[in-house]
């Protein structure tokens, strides 16, 4: 007899599908300035589980628009310092798209990938292994520096560009010998230096205008200009990364620049506050041309007993209040955490009317979805809220209570404002302040050696926080302060103060360091002195008042 089979389905396990590598995005980041990267290029380095950053170390880019998690590849050198080769770098490539199965990958280049940046081996490579990849343009160093040193790549007289990485063996240079032609070079100064002597022994003029830019497009740019006959003495002290630029167009720059001669240009500035609070004051310096330090001098913490913040909350939400007078970000910061931990929105606030004493607390208002009714028309201050804030009327106004959720040391300047316009004041501690811990020795050594070119201070307290937790700035360093009590209170602390910002606004504030910054630069123009940093001037040269 034939062996009988079994009739019974045989079950299979599904096949489990093999992980495909991660997907690599070669995204151009740049010249420098963070400012000029794409958008597209922004969101990729949001998204990226992996980002492999080029020869030019671009942690802070890293830090600025990816997410705490991301793992970051160094191709720029190898363990023993060595540079890697555009082969290495592609293996790297492959090796951390095939770890990063299902991810994404964020190969960020210097400049625009595609130019001189080993963007065709790096690509090829990733085909060969069946990888995925996107390619995100950039804006190149070739056009930025030299635009942002203030010399165009082109003339009536120079028609022709010829862009040559200064390491190729290959050039005809020649080609690149006439005045018609403005000449930008790429590489490490030792090669920048090498191909500027062979362009010179091609036949170009020895007397042909050279700029030499380091660090282009940043606070730190420094733009050089001498001759093809003479760039030979000023090579051993360019640092890289660097650029050059050969031709009559480089005569421009002496009306042509404008970021190096920004108000506050290459100034180091210190902020005395949180990094929450900083970012309008940091923007607007940086739109200056300064790069600003935040030093902490306030930790904001809950308040000691939270049973008076849950009474008013639950007194908002049942109809008490006619009014919420919003003082600080912070204020908002602790009502909307206080709200999330008794799961209510901002529709709790219908049928209210609320005040913000400045933009800045009107803007977090408005990210939580809530338009202030009230912003003060003039001084953002206890004082200008005041002004603008309608006395309670029995007729107009169901309701008689205003609840102001503020700090534990805020004045009773508003308070007693509101009280004495009829207003019943609920005054409810929110947050408490309290002095941050010491910045680390090297900040506190920079403050009180002189290595800021100005400090700005926006309240009394960040002068006494400061001095309490630092010490006083270098009689070097230029003094600004936001209003006349800070003011007051800096030359109780024997600081001399030498900026006052004609209205209490941090943009004021900051505006005002500039057009100290261009009135120094005016004096020393006018002195035939060469314009000199606060912070590179003799200590001698600024008085400390008594």
């Amino acid at each position: 007899m034939s062996p009988t089979r079994s009739t019974q389905p045989t079950q299979t396990r599904p096949t489990r599908a093999a992980k495909a590598p991660g997907r690599v995005a070669f995204v151009g980041a740049g010249p420098g300035d963070s400012g000029l990267m794409t958008v597209r290029s922004v969101d990729l380095l949001a998204a990226a589980d992996v980002v492999v950053i080029d020869q030019v170390a671009r942690e802070s880019v890293v830090a600025r628009y990816c997410g705490p998690d991301v793992e970051v590849v160094d191709a720029g050198h190898g363990d023993h310092g060595q540079p890697l080769t555009h082969a290495m770098r592609a293996k790297l490539v492959v090796k951390a798209a095939k770890s990063a199965a299902g991810g994404l990958v964020v190969r960020l280049m210097d400049g625009d990938p595609a130019l001189f940046n080993g963007l065709a081996e790096e690509a090829l490579a990733c085909h060969k292994a069946g990888i995925g990849f996107d390619i995100v343009p950039g804006v190149s160093a070739v056009s930025a520096v030299p635009a942002y040193a203030g010399i165009p790549l082109t003339s009536s007289s120079s028609p022709a560009v010829h862009v040559i990485s200064a390491n190729d063996r290959n050039v005809d240079w020649a080609a690149s010998a006439a005045d018609s032609v403005t000449v930008v070079l790429l590489g490490p100064p030792e090669d920048l230096g090498a191909a500027l002597a062979k362009l010179l022994d091609a036949g170009r003029p020895a007397d042909s205008p050279v700029a030499l830019t380091e660090r282009g497009t940043t606070i730190r740019q420094s733009t050089r200009v001498t001759t093809l006959g003479e760039v030979a003495k000023v090579m051993k002290s360019v640092e890289f990364p660097a650029l050059a630029v050969v031709g009559s167009t480089v005569a421009m720059r002496s009306e042509l620049s404008w970021f190096e001669t920004k108000p506050l240009f290459g100034w180091n500035v210190l902020v005395p506050r949180t990094k929450e609070q900083s970012g309008r004051t940091i923007a607007r310096l940086e739109s200056y041309g300064a790069t600003a330090e935040v030093v902490p001098t306030i930790s904001v913490e809950p308040p000691r007993t939270p049973q008076q913040m849950e009474r008013a909350v639950k007194g908002l939400v049942t109809g008490r209040y006619e009014w919420i007078g919003f003082t600080s970000v912070n204020a908002v910061k602790a009502v909307r955490e206080r709200f999330e931990e008794f799961g209510l929105d901002a529709r709790a606030f219908a049928g209210l009317k609320i005040a913000a004493v400045g933009g800045v607390t009107a803007e977090a208002l408005r990210e939580w979805g809530i338009v202030p009714d009230l912003v003060p028309s003039g001084e953002n201050s206890a004082q200008g809220l005041l002004a603008d804030w309608p006395p309670f009327d029995e007729v107009l106004d169901p309701i008689n209570r205003v609840f102001l959720p503020r700090a534990d040391i805020a004045t009773d300047t508003l308070v007693a404002g509101l009280q004495e316009m009829g207003w019943e004041v609920d005054d409810v501690t929110a947050y408490r302040t309290v002095r941050a811990a010491p910045p680390p020795a090297p900040v506190r050594e920079a403050i009180k050696g002189g290595q800021f070119d100005a400090a700005v201070f926006t309240s009394s307290s960040t002068v006494r926080n400061l001095v309490g937790i630092a010490g006083k700035p270098h009689p070097s360093t230029v003094i600004a302060c936001i209003g006349p009590a800070t003011a007051k209170t800096a030359e109780e602390h024997g600081l001399r103060v030498d900026v006052l910002a004609p209205e209490a606004s941090s943009d004021a504030l900051v505006d005002a360091l500039a057009d100290y910054g261009l009135g120094l630069a005016a004096a020393a123009l006018e002195a035939g002195e060469e314009v000199v940093r606060p912070s590179r001037k003799k200590a001698s040269a600024r008085r400390r008042a008594r």
